[in-house]
């Protein structure tokens, strides 16, 4: 997947995030939640939904713009029930969710590539939840790319 991300609507949250992908945190981690229609989450570093990355939590950036709007493609960050506690974890939107506007930081949106997302979609899961794919799926490596 080929991302774009917003600096304009949440710079707190792109550079947390561009740091992680400069640093490798992401390479070769799994997507640990996969709900069809609705979202694939990755990024912790424990697999499991329960871990935070090294650098701590950023405050929340919520939009209510609808061109920002957790459509299909948006990239968003994962956070427990505290508005602040969003740290490495990050999710991306398989269907239109709208109703996580000004709850989730969106902060970019898949601009090539929709066939991996759909393919992380489609895997079986089960587990408590349901969303636990029952085959691995991850990132093989994330990298930043500055485009004038």
């Amino acid at each position: 997947m080929t991302l774009e991300l917003w600096p304009e609507v949440a710079p707190a949250t792109v550079r947390n995030f561009v740091r992680y992908v400069a640093e490798g945190f992401y390479d070769n981690k799994g997507f640990h939640r996969v709900l069809s229609g609705f979202m694939i989450q990755g990024g912790c570093p424990l697999g499991t939904g329960t871990g935070s990355g090294p650098h701590g939590n950023i405050p929340g950036e919520f939009t209510g713009q609808p061109e920002y709007s957790h459509k299909r493609g948006v990239l968003s960050m994962a956070r427990s029930q505290d508005p602040n506690s969003a740290s490495c974890q990050f999710f991306v939107c398989h269907g239109d969710a709208d109703f996580l506007d000004n709850q989730y930081a969106a902060f970019g949106r898949v601009v090539k590539g929709e066939d991996a997302l759909d393919a992380v979609a489609a895997v079986a899961t089960g587990g408590g939840e349901g969303s636990s794919p029952l085959e691995p799926c991850g990132i093989k490596a994330m990298r930043v790319y500055t485009i004038d």
